[in-house]
């Protein structure tokens, strides 16, 4: 199993822990999004979507983090990531979706890009805008988590922290405030104490250098 990943690609950061919290062997292929190796031929040879992370599995290449992330729960269940009864496991994917597909789209690199290169927003307003739309969806995330949980849902790491915990490493790079949102501050300190997620941190990535 391959994993295609650039450091600070928050879908690929997704996946990197998933793999770890699943001690899921696999080789790491990194994949230069600020030079735009995504869109060379043989990159786009494997994922014509030109997207980072791709995993290449036996049975193909698949593209998408969360559906990478359900192909992994199915395939490796050993340990749980999306566990509980069924509206547990609704729970989860709700908090997933409220950060893969309200948050992280609006935010991610290509759109940042052309913030600059095409509408000519400087650095300034391009970081207002990120700061904006993680702040909207940040205020409404806190409102969905229990305080008196460890992680997302439960004493243990979901997918929901999976998805959590990239998105609130690009905001601290972003200086969102994070004092106003102490429920996620402190699910992503948690998280981040644990081996899984430290060996998946963009730091941590042989390409961060």
């Amino acid at each position: 199993m391959k994993l295609y990943s650039y450091f600070r690609s928050s879908a690929a950061y997704r996946v990197r822990i998933a793999l770890n919290l699943k001690n899921i062997p696999h080789e790491l292929i990194t994949v230069n999004l600020l030079k735009s190796e995504q869109q060379g031929i043989e990159y786009l040879n494997r994922n014509p979507q030109g997207l980072l992370p791709a995993l290449e599995t036996d049975n193909g290449v698949l593209a998408q983090s969360m559906a990478i992330l359900e192909y992994l729960e199915e395939t490796y269940p050993e340990t749980p990531l999306l566990f509980g009864d069924a509206w547990q496991k609704a729970q989860i994917r709700n908090l997933c979706f409220a950060i893969a597909c309200d948050i992280h789209p609006v935010d991610n690199l290509r759109v940042l890009k052309y913030l600059s290169s095409e509408l000519g927003a400087d650095d300034e307003a391009k970081n207002a805008w990120y700061r904006h739309w993680v702040e909207v969806g940040f205020e409404k995330l806190e409102q969905l988590l229990d305080s008196n949980h460890d992680y997302c849902i439960g004493d243990k790491p979901s997918l929901a922290d999976v998805c959590l915990v990239p998105q609130v490493f690009n905001a601290y790079r972003f200086n969102v405030d994070m004092t106003a949102y102490p429920k996620i501050a402190a699910i992503y300190e948690r998280c981040n104490k644990l081996a899984a997620f430290i060996d998946a941190a963009p730091q941590n990535q042989p390409d961060a250098a």
